[in-house]
């Protein structure tokens, strides 16, 4: 569904992917995991467009996205679910959902869609018409998937969803993930700091550090691995 060829991203001189090659198949959950600083949120910046790609390529269902605007790619199937959530903090939790259809036309499709994130997130449904920031950071986040969901996604990609959460938050918000990838059949490009967590959601991994891709494996393998158990897991 999603294949990054030999991509490499610049800042200015600085080259913060130096040749990544990752591959995604409809349908699964993907993560991507790595030390603050390897390149796992320039990656997903890269595939959504915000940060351009200096060499390499980026397909998307076998059509190339590299010079496609973010527009355009959100308009094929593709939303970001950006790390500090980054949600309209003076817009009402309505109003922010209602800006994560704004490509759509379908309204009574967007309607179905209302319905079924607020029954994701009961506490958003009580909170509807409560401005965004004044939200707590893990209703927050609640609210930044469910407005990237209200798009309609064929691929998720979020960035540190467990970023300054409680452990009970971070819990239910593993479970909604694993709960979209099922029920919709939505696939999932996950970049976590948490990588045990991250690791038991999806069902493959890569390990990046300091810009390349240095392993991918099924998760379950990862996870077993001792180099990632001591790197990573803090075991």
């Amino acid at each position: 569904m999603l294949k990054l060829s030999d991509v490499q991203t610049f800042y200015g001189n600085i080259k913060a992917l130096k040749g990544i090659s990752i591959e995604i198949e409809q349908g699964e959950i993907v993560t991507l995991i790595g030390a603050n600083g390897a390149g796992k949120t320039t990656t997903l910046m890269s595939i959504s467009g915000i940060v351009p790609t200096r060499a390499g390529d980026i397909s998307f269902e076998g059509r190339s996205i590299t010079r496609m605007t973010p527009n355009d790619i959100v308009s094929l199937g593709i939303c970001h679910v950006p790390e500090g959530r980054r949600i309209f903090p003076y817009l009402s939790v309505l109003e922010n959902l209602d800006m994560g259809a704004f490509l759509r036309n379908d309204r009574s499709e967007v309607a179905k869609d209302l319905e079924y994130v607020l029954d994701l997130f009961p506490i958003l449904a009580q909170r509807r018409h409560q401005a965004g920031g004044t939200l707590s950071g893990g209703e927050q986040q609640m609210l930044a998937i469910s407005r990237a969901l209200m798009a309609r996604p064929r691929l998720l990609l979020l960035d540190e969803p467990s970023l300054g959460l409680a452990p009970l938050v971070v819990k239910r918000i593993f479970e909604i993930i694993e709960k979209i990838n099922a029920e919709n059949n939505t696939t999932i490009f996950l970049v976590e700091q948490n990588a045990n967590l991250a690791l038991k959601v999806a069902h493959r991994g890569y390990v990046m550090e300091n810009g390349y891709i240095t392993l991918s494996d099924k998760s379950r393998h990862l996870l077993a691995n001792e180099d990632i158990r001591k790197a990573y897991l803090g075991i």
